[in-house]
């Protein structure tokens, strides 16, 4: 069952789409297919950036006002807790609405991977294309001509954690300045997690995006770059 959700729903769509862009795209280079098929993937999605952006505005906007629903509570940390996601509720912030977004490509990742790990490519499998696909005379796995999608790439795996790095910078903002007085449970997590996000997880897809095919860190650099001129569109951050 799984199996078969997975196939209907990611893997039969995602090799599909990159044998039908091969085929349109002139030198049928599979990179620039990874990127077109990342670009249309964006676009479909952008509702939910859109969203996501919106919550990252909308908290920093009421940033203020959770700063002293923690000062008002800092002796009952649940209270605290409580306060807060009111806070948010009376303002119509989704406070995990950035985490839908980031989730949401991960399946397309794993996607990915299967495509290049057991799709075959170069050799296209007739039997998994759509009626209104055809398969390209060639294809040509070496990406501007000297990266190979199949393989790993440092560079490109490089790439994926460094724009990660520059988008979460974008996102979230300068980092805030905290006294001692003011630390609660609540505000070390918010911490700990901005720590994370910021430079703990820029690292790990790095590290992950070099040991798997190419074709997966380059979808998640361009997805990436999509993302920061989204953020430059929407008015930017790194004021106030």
């Amino acid at each position: 069952m799984i199996s078969y959700v997975f196939h209907a729903a990611i893997y039969d769509p995602l090799y599909n789409g990159l044998v039908f862009l091969v085929d349109v795209i002139p030198t049928h280079d599979m990179g620039l297919a990874v990127i077109a098929l990342t670009i249309i993937a964006r676009i479909v999605i952008y509702p939910l950036s859109k969203r996501a952006i919106a919550t990252q505005m909308a908290m920093k906007k009421i940033a203020p006002e959770v700063e002293r629903v923690k000062v008002k509570h800092k002796d009952d940390r649940e209270a605290q807790s409580k306060a807060i996601f009111a806070l948010y509720r009376e303002r119509g912030v989704h406070p995990f609405a950035s985490f839908g977004l980031v989730l949401i490509q991960f399946p397309v990742l794993i996607g990915l991977y299967w495509v290049f790990y057991a799709g075959g490519l170069p050799a296209v499998d007739a039997s998994l294309l759509y009626g209104f696909v055809h398969a390209p005379a060639a294809i040509n796995m070496s990406f501007l001509g000297f990266v190979d999608m199949g393989g790993r790439n440092i560079l490109i795996a490089a790439l994926a954690g460094i724009t990660q790095l520059i988008y979460s910078r974008l996102s979230m903002g300068p980092r805030g300045s905290q006294t001692p007085t003011e630390a609660t449970l609540s505000s070390d997590m918010a911490r700990s997690f901005d720590m994370q996000a910021r430079y703990v997880l820029p690292v790990i897809i790095g590290v992950i995006g070099y040991t798997i095919p190419a074709a997966a860190p380059l979808y998640w650099t361009t997805s990436n770059i999509f993302m920061i001129g989204q953020e430059y569109l929407a008015g930017r951050r790194f004021k106030g």
